[in-house]
């Protein structure tokens, strides 16, 4: 009898365990999705502590203490949103795993925004506004703080949605808003706009014509012939050169701003020098690398492998140097104004902010840049190493050719812009090998229009989703820096 108990007890107990362990399960699974958020909030918390640390002596600092706390929560916005640009292609290729890429470009762009990052940043953000008409120093910082808001919650909306937005055009803005709020339409210098609105298309269609060039070259030279590896050996050191080169010119042109001021022709002799060395080393180890491989396309995916992993570093590190200070110039604004009571058309970053840009896009990348990785790199287009290559070469050369021609770009239009014209030459080279080898086929064995209009490589939801937040960016971040704008002004002025 009372081992009928003990067993019935027993039992009991395993079906209360079992109920515990159901309950600790669902709780596990329903607060998962709370960790990004939960981290994100602590490292808000943990900025706006460091602005009390280096600003808490300063009579008014509760202004710089808030503004580090968006800026903070803007830079996890930027690591989101616009560092995915660089990652998405090599992670659509499978030469880099999600968490590699993740790794990779955490660290290149920390390495980029505190050891190249500029030590002056423009606080009207390229000139758009007149820093005469927002002379105050109270309605600049209420001005620059709403440009910051508005900026960081656009991109937090576009992330929520999918689509890969400029962090800078939103900035850029957030910026024109606030001072159309605080000095009227005057206030703007809309010849200046009518050139950052012409980057909206000029960057897209730039990237993505270089990027199908590349591709059309890679498929005439090397895809198509009837010794792959032959032709590879000749032509895939060329554009390891061609693509070192770029990234030469665009470190030396943007990257080593800090140490040291180059001009564009020296820039170009730079990146020639290093062009030419880096195909001469390219060529024995292509050579060795190439050695054994079978005569078809997939052999030819092992050669442009590590180069796109080399390239998206250089890419991160070349964001993170150029754009984390357009990224944290509002806070940058806010600091220098507080401390000297006067609004300034430039300013030095202190360190710690450039931490706070630098650290913030690492934790947003880590926590939510998977999302838009995976968007740019598979969802758009179906990408391999030699694809995602040319975007990457591709995002290199535009950023020179629109800096010789003096052009304000962004370097996500650019990306994306490159993945729809690998996507899009994609599918009229395939419609052309489709349509010469209808005229060969019977009647019967013809491909029906909607199937052929089903077979299509580029998503077009994406592509409408992708266009419409680019147009509507610099709007829409304006309309809520004017809003947020007089709100502040309403409550604290």
């Amino acid at each position: 009898m009372a081992d009928k108990i003990n067993h019935r007890q027993w039992k009991t107990l395993d079906k209360d365990l079992g109920r515990i362990s159901q309950v600790e399960y669902a709780l596990h699974y329903v607060s998962r999705p709370l960790v990004g958020p939960g981290i994100s909030l602590a490292f808000i918390v943990l900025a706006a502590l460091g602005a009390l640390l280096f600003f808490g002596k300063q009579p008014t600092s509760y202004v710089v203490i808030a503004a580090a706390a968006f800026g903070a929560y803007m830079a996890l916005n930027i690591g989101a949103n616009d560092v995915a640009n660089n990652m998405g292609p090599a992670v659509g290729a499978n030469a880099l795993t999600m968490g590699g890429a993740i790794a990779i470009a955490a660290i290149f762009e920390s390495a980029g925004a505190l050891l190249a990052g500029g030590d002056v940043v423009s606080t009207i953000s390229k000139g758009i506004i007149d820093p005469a008409s927002v002379a105050d120093a109270r309605v600049f910082i209420w001005a620059m703080m709403a440009a910051l808001i508005s900026s960081a919650l656009w991109v937090n909306l576009a992330t929520f949605v999918g689509a890969p937005v400029s962090t800078t055009h939103s900035v850029v803005g957030g910026v024109m808003g606030a001072g159309i709020a605080a000095a009227g339409l005057g206030a703007v210098n809309w010849p200046t706009m009518g050139t950052i609105a012409a980057s909206w298309v000029i960057s897209p269609v730039l990237g993505g014509a270089i990027a199908a060039l590349f591709l059309a070259f890679i498929k005439a030279k090397i895809i198509y012939t009837e010794d792959k590896i032959a032709a590879a050996r000749r032509w895939v050191p060329l554009l390891i050169g061609i693509m070192g080169g770029a990234f030469g010119a665009y470190l030396a042109l943007k990257g080593l701003k800090k140490l040291i001021k180059i001009d564009m022709g020296h820039a170009l002799l730079i990146g020639l020098a290093a062009g030419v060395i880096i195909w001469a080393i390219s060529v024995p180890l292509i050579r060795r690398q190439s050695e054994g491989l079978e005569n078809r396309n997939k052999s030819l995916k092992k050669l442009f492998g590590l180069p796109l992993v080399f390239s998206a570093a250089l890419l991160s590190f070349a964001h993170g140097a150029n754009d984390v200070a357009n990224a944290v110039g509002p806070l940058a604004a806010i600091v220098h104004a507080e401390e000297f009571g006067a609004a300034a058309g430039k300013v030095a970053i202190p360190v710690w902010v450039m931490v706070i840009g630098a650290f913030g896009i690492s934790f947003g990348l880590f926590l939510f840049g998977p999302k838009l990785i995976r968007m740019v790199g598979s969802q758009i287009t179906k990408l391999n190493p030699m694809r995602a290559y040319c975007v990457a070469l591709s995002a290199a050369i535009t950023v020179i050719v629109a800096s010789w021609l003096g052009l304000p770009v962004s370097s996500t239009h650019i990306a994306v812009g490159a993945v729809f014209g690998v996507g899009f030459f994609r599918e009229w080279h395939a419609e052309r090998r489709v349509r010469r080898n209808t005229s060969k086929r019977p009647a019967a064995k013809q491909i029906a229009p909607e199937e052929r209009r089903r077979r299509k490589l580029v998503r077009r939801s994406h592509f409408m989703t992708i266009v419409a937040a680019w147009v509507i960016t610099v709007p829409a971040a304006a309309l809520m820096s004017g809003v947020i704008f007089l709100f502040l002004e309403l409550v604290f002025v």
